[in-house]
């Protein structure tokens, strides 16, 4: 298997298609404190040279004042800016404090809206119209997208975010309509969603940008999670001229895997074969989440409600199952404590081969199981919501099947390689980013460890691979990983869950201040911080000095491990985080034509090797 991988991560990757005619970004820096505001049209002073950082680490660059009025926008010629044409369909002066979907506006913009041919993909563009400090941050969209937001979760303290000072823009990937699936009819659709959408918001949004500002956005930058940390992803593998920073969360980079097996699988094994009905219910969670905080809480030195490490927990279910005449509701019958163990490990078939990360679903998440373990046994679970619309339109290449239901999905190899073709356009797990690297572009990957929707272990695979690939010398140079104790699906958790990874991705692209501790809070339902830690670079975690509240991330300090846990790395999709497979594809007519990328057939025999080493 590793000879195959070898050979694999030596082959040559596919030739990258250029981007058009996207706007370079230049380095240089930011004032926090904006200059005073120029008359209308008037150009700022650039200078090149002001690249000092100020306290948060970024660069001093001076606010710019547009150069037309927002009506004017309507009027601009956007021909050959991208691959298809583009129409703005309305440009919007917006006051300070006006709401936009979820989002108050912290200064005015001009809200600018269109389409990108030759789909349907709508953009949505908010242009700081009182001091733009030449910055541009793209916002990914999660789940199947389907709907416009411009939105920056993980900038909670970023300055130019949080004053209304940065240009952002969104899109919604080529379709409306969400997670039903059907819009993946469309071919096009299809390939927007994968890659295309986000990289032609970019073109477009930066062209616009220089049209109105009269220059060119310093930075640009990309801030995704779930299939936001995908398309963060995918941006940084395919089109590594787009963004100079990318904020990479709980990323869905193997989406065909995650919206099959890994979600399937905790619904398909907690069914009653005889009687149809689900076995572990909701009720049980508490009592099971109890018992992992016990095993494995104190395992840090602190005892806080959150495992800091899950890696380094061995807790056993089988500690709570049922004495003789012992109350039901506070243990676990052994088919109970089957179902847990198999939810934590994960998909295999009936040999005990893998068909997804050794790992599927952390301890010390328990409580967060609630998404596909049913209140009563007559269920549903919820993470059949996730399965269905991806069985029935985007398993295939061309067709689908509407009638799709769980029994589809069979959980075998051959299973596996006739779910998993379509990875080779839709999933964002090629480790080789050094055409990124070597234009000095920064990557930040983050997840939550009590992640219910997506395993932190395919981020940390995804980290690991690229240090094989590319070496560790020459990842740490760009990359970085963090790992946040009890924070869920891209937030909320028992954990210290609000938190800026932007501006560390900001600082990092602009003044070279490489990223160290990212402190995490608490913040109650009052607003009031109730607990903060700091979150170190993978693989180090935080530990407490002795002395001082626990609840101060002051009183923690770096600690990297000796070892990491051991964890079975083989599963029978360990080939696709491995570079050059990836497809390029194009819509004729109805149909979906994808070309280049590693044969097939390698992979099929790759596999069968792989599920040899993974029992």
């Amino acid at each position: 298997m590793l000879a195959a991988s070898r050979a694999l991560r030596n082959t040559r990757r596919p030739k990258r298609p250029t981007s058009g005619r996207s706007i370079a970004c230049l380095i240089t820096a930011f004032v926090l404190t904006l200059t005073i505001a120029m008359p209308f049209g008037a150009n700022a002073t650039n200078s090149n040279s002001n690249t000092n950082a100020n306290s948060t680490g970024l660069a001093n660059l001076p606010a710019v004042m547009p150069a037309m009025n927002c009506a004017a926008v309507m009027s601009m010629d956007l021909s050959g800016v991208t691959d298809g044409t583009v129409t703005i369909t309305s440009a919007t002066a917006l006051p300070a404090g006006a709401v936009v979907g979820k989002n108050t506006l912290p200064a005015p913009v001009c809200d600018v809206k269109g389409t990108i041919g030759p789909g349907a993909s709508l953009f949505e563009l908010q242009l700081p119209t009182q001091g733009w400090t030449q910055r541009y941050l793209q916002a990914g969209c999660g789940g199947l997208c389907g709907n416009l937001s411009v939105n920056a979760p993980m900038a909670s303290t970023c300055v130019p975010v949080t004053n209304g000072q940065i240009a952002m823009a969104a899109t919604d990937m080529g379709h409306e309509g969400g997670n039903d699936g059907s819009w993946a009819l469309s071919a096009q659709a299809k390939i927007d969603f994968a890659y295309r959408g986000e990289h032609a918001t970019a073109q477009v949004a930066k062209a616009i940008i220089n049209k109105f500002y009269a220059r060119p956005a310093k930075y640009s930058y990309f801030d995704g999670c779930s299939d936001g940390g995908r398309e963060a992803l995918m941006e940084a593998q395919r089109f590594p001229d787009d963004f100079d920073g990318i904020a990479a969360g709980a990323p869905a980079n193997d989406l065909i895997v995650q919206n099959t097996f890994h979600h399937a699988w905790p619904a398909v094994i907690n069914v009653d074969p005889k009687t149809g009905k689900y076995i572990l219910l909701a009720s049980k969670l508490p009592l099971i989440h109890a018992a992992a905080l016990k095993a494995c809480d104190s395992l840090d030195g602190v005892t806080d409600g959150v495992i800091d490490n899950p890696r380094a927990c061995h807790f056993d279910p089988s500690t709570l199952l049922c004495a003789k005449g012992q109350d039901a509701s506070t243990c676990l019958s052994p088919a109970e404590v089957g179902i847990v163990r198999a939810i934590h490990d994960g998909a295999t078939d009936s040999n005990g081969v893998h068909l997804e990360q050794t790992i599927s679903r952390e301890w010390g998440g328990e409580l967060n199981w609630s998404l596909f373990v049913p209140v009563t046994d007559a269920g549903p679970s919820g993470s059949i919501n996730f399965v269905l619309p991806f069985l029935a339109y985007l398993d295939y290449f061309n067709g689908s099947k509407p009638s799709a239901t769980l029994s589809d999905l069979k959980f075998t190899i051959e299973g596996f390689m006739k779910t998993v073709p379509t990875s080779n356009y839709l999933a964002a797990t090629d480790p080789d980013l050094s055409p990124f690297a070597r234009r000095g572009g920064k990557l930040i990957l983050w997840h939550g460890l009590e992640d219910q929707h997506i395993t932190p272990e395919g981020t940390i695979e995804y980290y690991e691979q690229m240090k094989n690939v590319m070496g560790s010398d020459k990842a740490d140079q760009f990359t970085r990983l963090y790992l946040f104790p009890g924070v869920a699906h891209c937030g909320g958790g028992e954990g210290p869950n609000t938190f800026d990874i932007v501006t560390s991705v900001m600082a990092w692209a602009e003044t070279g201040t490489k990223p160290g501790k990212i402190v995490a809070s608490i913040i109650d339902s009052t607003g009031q911080t109730t607990r903060t830690r700091p979150v170190f670079p993978y693989p180090a975690v935080a530990r407490y000095t002795g002395s001082g509240s626990t609840d101060d991330a002051a009183n923690f300090v770096a600690n990297t491990p000796n070892s990491e846990p051991y964890v079975n790395p083989h599963w029978i999709g360990e080939w696709l985080y491995s570079p050059g497979y990836e497809a390029w594809c194009q819509a004729q007519g109805s149909l979906l034509n994808c070309k280049g990328g590693n044969n097939w057939s390698d992979y099929r025999k790759i596999s069968t090797h792989a599920g040899d080493s993974g029992k």
